[in-house]
């Protein structure tokens, strides 16, 4: 009798060594020249030196089973791998140990490698790419350049998130309530001279190109609010008692009959003149705004913008005019405001903006009502639920009372405009993107300095600008590079004596902004690219990433697009045509994973019990791909299990099948297929949409009515076809599973006029049959306390499912407008023939 255990630790390797050698998944193998083209893309990985983790295994399987369901169907699938290798964790590990970064990051692709080829992941290992490889960086660097020729890389002084124990600086996104990510260190703001690309030159087409893309709403209105356009006026305030004068941006000026104060950041002039007494104040104010601007140095951006943050701040002295009504309105510092938004100052209307309204109570200014919500509440505003932000009517407000506030705002800027006291602008949230990074595991900056300090870019023959190796791993507040004598040396043997090397390196976000474009031609020693690659795989047909890097890599990813495009390098606009999200594996707890928290499941310790397949075939099937799901261990094991009657069966049916492919189906046998081919449909249906959990679901399914239908040892008597139809649909999702079940077919070897591929995977993908999945209706009356009042007409499988049919009963027209004024008691059911809804009047 045939062996019906599967033994996936022993066989699985196997398989991943012949598609190795046999090169299986590279683009260029195995497909033909003229056949559609698909680029799928997922967010490169830093390697750490923890290895793969659950999460990683999820997104990298719904791309792979993408990958392999689209080969199958004879597309040339484009599916490269890389490493996101420059970054601090390798630089840390480095102080710590001693060991170099270069070392340690290359132990860690080594084990993500291995890690990936035994899930069975079919990636195009000949398209690898790393960052930290100078044949990868050299490229970085002359993106660079070529930014730096056109003015758009830049020398400036500003304010900087710096973390003291990691000395270096931080984005926005890497300060977490004030204190750096990795290393818990409370931030400070400090002045340095950096390095920044004018993304700003692009803010327009970042924005109007998220119309090209299909993207999730959420993630586009991520990258709206980040470039955050508005629209509104500047208006001029006079300080009254001076000759100072104060403007405020606002996109709701139709408010400012109700403005009681004025708000000033902290780096604001205004501010600064008062504490450097080129203001008269008292000298107890003086100070006090003068303590007050030290402390808000102290913290990052989004620290001062967090919301429901108590509010702080410093009075003045000094009153602003509303030209309006002549009201004096105080002015004050305050950290909610940030001195490189707008203008640096706010005038706070309390009763219509909650941030307002939490300044204004918390140092007990006036509120006034100038809007009147669709709830008609005209009462004094004193509880945030009150402040009306969005829609409403304007009153209290003269020469706008009445109005809509769309109207009054457009009416009101006109008036301001009119009087000279105000005048339209646009606005950008949307800052110019620093890059400069005080670190050694980085790209350099190919910048060199003459005896005079002028910059220059380094030249085209010297790239890749090596990182050098000659240095200490020690935080000082200045990059590594300071240290190392080779690095002074090369440079003015280069470029002569007394000229020096920028000792900074990039940010790692540079590294991974065109990566994509490096993958379509990665050995390429003479160009990023060569342009008949990149106009043959991109754009980016779809792109799997991580909900937690969906601003800031998305956006200079996409400014990198742009720029290269008007530089003639690329004949599109937008690098991601389509992109999804998975959700997080959470662990047992159904809490982030977590070393901390002793949660964190280790998936090579689930695939040296169960084997590759079933971790692949469970994360699929635990939820929805972009939901967050906890892990489940008895979960795990029921689709081994699963995996196991499906080899069972099928080993079974082999040996029942031999040499009776002529042989007339029984009807139990003819049920089974007909199950398969549904099951085949809505699995062809499921994967294109990613819904591989309920394309699972219904494979689950069919095996339990296989099973259910089959004799002892015997099966159901199958013919060899549909067993192949069945190995092919398993394929994407189970591929070590399917190509020994295709192997033990025996359809590597078949028949000449019957002749098929040499593994399951370069098969072509089933068709199901129109005949097979086509099922009976049938009408049941139903009827409303004994009398029919309409007919419901459903499949002849779902006849004896009285919970559908109950509920599809209550959905037809007739019936629904019945128990809009009935209440149903209850129903009597008779399968396939009748149904009764009992009622009683509301």
């Amino acid at each position: 009798m045939t062996k019906t255990l599967y033994n996936p630790q022993q066989l699985e390797p196997v398989w991943q060594k012949r598609w190795e050698e046999a090169e299986l998944f590279q683009h260029t193998a195995h497909t033909k020249s003229e056949a559609e083209r698909l680029f799928l893309l997922f967010a490169f990985a830093y390697p750490s030196g923890a290895g793969l983790h659950v999460g990683h295994v999820e997104s990298k399987t719904a791309l792979d089973i993408l990958a392999r369901y689209h080969r199958m169907h004879g597309k040339q699938v484009f599916f490269p791998v890389g490493w996101d290798a420059f970054g601090l964790p390798a630089e840390n590990y480095a102080i710590k140990t001693g060991i170099p970064p270069v070392t340690t990051t290359q132990n860690a692709i080594d084990t993500f490698s291995r890690q990936i080829k035994r899930l069975g992941i079919s990636y195009d290992w000949a398209s690898e790419v790393a960052t930290c490889h100078p044949e990868y960086y050299k490229w970085t660097q002359w993106i660079f350049v070529q930014l730096y020729n056109k003015g758009l890389a830049y020398r400036g002084k500003g304010k900087v998130n710096w973390c003291p124990q990691d000395q270096t600086v931080l984005a926005n996104e890497q300060v977490v309530n004030g204190a750096c990510e990795r290393c818990g260190t409370q931030v400070v703001q400090k002045d340095l001279e950096q390095w920044y690309f004018k993304i700003t030159e692009y803010q327009d087409e970042l924005i109007s190109g998220l119309d090209q893309v299909d993207w999730p709403e959420a993630t586009k209105q991520h990258q709206l609010n980040w470039i955050g356009k508005k629209e509104g006026i500047e208006i001029t305030y006079q300080v009254a008692d001076s000759e100072e004068t104060i403007i405020c941006f606002t996109s709701r000026p139709e408010t400012n009959f109700g403005a009681t104060f004025i708000a000033l950041a902290p780096e604001h002039e205004f501010v600064q003149k008062l504490a450097s007494g080129q203001i008269e104040a008292p000298e107890e104010v003086r100070q006090d705004i003068a303590d007050y601007i030290t402390a808000a140095k102290a913290k990052s951006e989004l620290d001062r913008q967090m919301e429901g943050r108590k509010k702080s701040g410093v009075f003045t002295g000094y009153y602003a005019i509303n030209n309006l009504n002549g009201a004096r309105m105080p002015i004050w510092v305050s950290d909610f405001v940030l001195g490189g938004f707008g203008t640096g100052a706010l005038v706070g209307v309390p009763a219509h903006d909650v941030r307002d309204f939490q300044f204004a109570t918390q140092f007990d200014l006036p509120i006034v009502r100038v809007v009147v919500g669709a709830d008609g509440d005209t009462a004094e505003v004193t509880e945030e639920s009150q402040v009306q932000e969005d829609e409403g009517t304007m009153i209290n407000s003269e020469f706008l009372d009445g109005l809509d506030i769309h109207s009054a705002t457009a009416k009101m800027m006109d008036h301001l405009e009119e009087k000279g006291w105000g005048k339209r602008v646009v606005s950008y949230k949307l800052r110019d993107w620093l890059i400069s990074r005080q670190r050694y595991w980085g790209a350099p900056i190919p910048v060199v300095y003459d005896p005079d300090g002028n910059p220059h870019p380094v030249k085209d023959e010297h790239l890749p600008w090596l990182l050098p190796t000659d240095v200490e791993f020690k935080p000082t507040g200045e990059s590594p590079l300071v240290h190392s004598k080779e690095f002074i040396e090369r440079t003015e043997r280069l470029y002569g004596k007394g000229w020096r090397p920028e000792f900074d390196t990039m940010d790692t976000f540079v590294d991974s902004s065109w990566y994509f474009l490096r993958y379509t031609d990665a050995r390429n020693t003479e160009r990023f690219a060569d342009p008949e690659q990149l106009a043959k795989w991109l754009p980016v047909d779809l792109y799997m990433i991580g909900p937690e890097h969906i601003v800031l890599h998305l956006l200079y990813s996409r400014f990198f697009t742009k720029f290269l495009r008007d530089e003639g390098y690329l004949e599109f606009d937008e690098p991601f045509m389509k992109m999804r999200h998975q959700g997080m594996i959470l662990g047992p707890d159904g809490k982030k994973m977590s070393k901390s928290k002793g949660n964190v499941i280790n998936p090579d310790e689930v695939i040296e019990k169960f084997g590759a397949d079933t971790l692949r075939m469970y994360e699929m099937f635990m939820g929805p791909l972009e939901a967050d799901k906890p892990w489940s261990v008895t979960s795990v094991a029921g689709v081994y299990r699963f995996l196991q009657r499906v080899y069972k069966l099928v080993m079974i049916e082999i040996d029942a099948t031999a040499d009776q492919e002529s042989t007339e189906l029984t009807p139990t046998a003819l049920d089974v297929r007909r199950k398969l081919h549904r099951t085949l449909q809505k699995v062809t249906d499921d994967i294109p949409k990613l819904k591989f959990n309920t394309a699972i679901a219904t494979c689950m399914e069919l095996i339990n009515e296989w099973e259910k239908a089959s004799q002892p040892n015997q099966g159901v008597g199958l013919q060899r076809v549909d067993l192949s139809v069945l190995i092919r649909m398993l394929a994407p999702f189970a591929p070590f599973l399917a190509e020994e079940l295709y192997h033990q077919l025996n359809l590597s070897n078949p028949k000449p006029e019957t002749s098929q591929p040499e593994t399951v995977h370069l098969a072509e993908w089933p068709v199901w049959d129109a005949a097979l999945v086509t099922t009976d209706r049938i009408k049941i009356p139903v009827q409303i306390n004994g009398k029919v009042r309409d007919q419901l007409e459903i499949s002849a499988e779902q006849q004896g499912d009285t919970e559908t049919v109950v509920a599809a009963a209550q959905e037809l027209p007739k019936i629904a407008a019945w128990l809009e004024t009935e209440t149903l008691i209850k129903h009597i059911y008779v399968p396939g023939k009748i149904l009764n809804l009992v009622t009683k009047p509301r």
